[in-house]
């Protein structure tokens, strides 16, 4: 039976998860009040930090899911993502719209990335 192990664990959920070779990522969120530019890059930041804790990185992502709170803020977060990312290590992406946690969140990632 392969082997799952769990990081930064509360009562409610944890902030990794490993399963085998499969990485998964509890979902990222900026700081309450910032732009969605700026909520983004915070996201992006934690996302590498927690990745590194297990030995991956944006290269061995598999797949994000993102919620935008209003898809009017598409393109700021894109602009973010896009800078971000590694060239050629795209992983299958999808972004949609939802209400998130507080109003004050303007942008959530869901990340699975094998380890590296």
């Amino acid at each position: 039976m392969t082997q799952i192990t769990r990081h930064h664990s509360g009562p409610r959920m944890s902030q990794i998860v490993e399963h085998g070779d499969t990485i998964y990522l509890a979902g990222q969120v900026g700081t309450a009040g910032d732009d969605v530019a700026t909520q983004t890059q915070t996201c992006l930041s934690k996302i590498d930090t927690l990745l590194a804790e297990v030995g991956s990185d944006k290269t061995r992502l598999l797949q994000v899911t993102i919620w935008l709170a209003d898809m009017a803020d598409f393109t700021a977060m894109n602009v973010v993502w896009d800078a971000w990312v590694a060239p050629g290590h795209t992983p299958a992406r999808a972004c949609g719209e939802a209400k998130l946690a507080t109003p004050d969140y303007l942008v959530e990632f869901l990340v699975t990335a094998a380890k590296g």
